[in-house]
Formats: C-alpha cells, structure tokens, sequence
C-alpha cells in the first residue's frame, strides 16, 4: 500500500480526528474510505455519459439530420 502527505488545515484535521474517534476509526481510514467513493461515483458518472452518448450517436444517425425546428412544429401540428 502506498503512502500520501497531505497538508490540511488544522481546524479541519482536528474536526476529522474528532469524527474519526466518534466512528472509531482513524483519519485515514475515513480518507481512504472517501476516496474510494469519490472514484467509484466518478467512475459511475463516466459510464452514465458514455452510455448517453452512444444513445445520442444512434439517435443521430437515425435522424440523418434532417430534422428541423419548422419540420418538427409541423408534425406537432399534424
């Protein structure tokens, strides 16, 4: 397992100490912890958008691009 400095404020370290015994764990467990699901959501998040823009492609190809602003109001109307 690698190792990490961080800088912090002091307030804030001492806030997550305090968290950390009321959890009783340790500081780096909760960073550790937040970490993994900072990347997780990330990750989550990327697949979301990939997955949206594969949709978009396949939507955009069907359409051909001839779809138009007047030809959609048109067909609204109809």
């Amino acid at each position: 397992m690698a190792n990490l400095t961080l800088s912090l404020d002091d307030d804030l370290l001492q806030k997550a100490r305090e968290a950390a015994l009321r959890e009783h764990t340790s500081v780096n467990a909760l960073v550790r912890e937040y970490l993994t699901q900072y990347v997780n959501a990330r990750d989550r998040r990327l697949c979301a958008l990939d997955a949206l823009d594969e949709v978009a492609e396949r939507t955009r190809s069907a359409s051909d691009g001839r779809w138009s602003r007047e030809s959609l109001h048109d067909r609204q109307a109809g």
